[in-house]
């Protein structure tokens, strides 16, 4: 989990920055987290900064993860089809990839006029994990979040739920309670990465990164300062809550209708 200070609207002075601390990296890790917009910080000029699928930022990722044999993700300002997208990308150690376009786009800042909403939710799956892929936003909209329940195979849809940001220190109240409620909602690990300092409009962010378990009681929580923290999930606790308290079997079915 990498929480730090963004360069306003400078890609290579962020990457550059984004490798040394990756660099530094000395234990075992699986998967490296990055903040929104990572290259940029959350830039309302994507038809200056935004880059495409084969652009410098996504290239960096993928030779990051192929030297390091890491899962990279975080989020780019990304133009595809004439249209730009806060996009999530989630880089194998392969050179492959998938992405998830955020779905909530923050009209408060002008998100929705400059970006394109994303339709389709993205569950990754590492060595048995299911892991939700969101961001920063998305948090605030539950049913986007909401664990579905297989009765079938008697297992949840995801075991941990991802969220990427910026989001202002202004805000961190909401932040941290949001993660805690999705956390013990659906049964699972959430982690939240946010950056931390001001961006060029001079909005403080205090990053307040958290890991919270499925009962939601906080993991790891920094708030101010740089920090670039690696954890490990364990899934017999996880497994133990559920089996204990089989609070999912209880949900009310839905089903999201997208109507854009």
């Amino acid at each position: 989990m990498v929480q730090t200070p963004l360069h306003w609207e400078n890609v290579d002075a962020n990457l550059e920055m984004l490798e040394k601390k990756i660099n530094a990296l000395t234990q075992k890790t699986e998967i490296i987290v990055l903040p929104e917009m990572f290259s940029t910080g959350f830039t309302m000029r994507p038809e200056v900064l935004a880059e495409t699928m084969e652009g410098k930022a996504l290239t960096w990722m993928r030779r990051i993860a192929m030297e390091k044999k890491v899962i990279l993700t975080g989020s780019l300002s990304i133009q595809e089809n004439e249209k730009y997208y806060n996009r999530l990308i989630w880089m194998l150690p392969n050179g492959q990839h998938g992405h998830y376009d955020k779905r909530h786009r923050f009209a408060y800042a002008g998100e929705d006029k400059q970006y394109t909403a994303g339709h389709k939710r993205l569950v990754a799956q590492v060595k048995g994990w299911k892991i939700n892929l969101q961001v920063c936003y998305d948090l605030r909209f539950p049913v986007w979040a909401r664990q579905s329940f297989d009765a079938e195979k008697q297992e949840p849809e995801y075991d941990i739920l991802l969220y990427v940001a910026n989001w202002p220190e202004r805000r961190n109240h909401a932040w941290k309670t949001l993660l805690t409620a999705r956390a013990i909602e659906n049964q699972c690990y959430v982690v939240g990465v946010n950056r931390v300092g001001n961006d060029g409009n001079n909005i403080y962010h205090s990053g307040d990164s958290m890991v919270v378990n499925a009962l939601g009681e906080t993991l790891y929580h920094k708030v101010h300062d740089e920090d670039c923290h690696t954890i490990t999930l364990h899934r017999e606790p996880l497994q133990g809550i559920r089996d204990n308290l089989p609070f999912l079997k209880d949900a009310d079915p839905f089903m999201i209708i997208d109507t854009e």
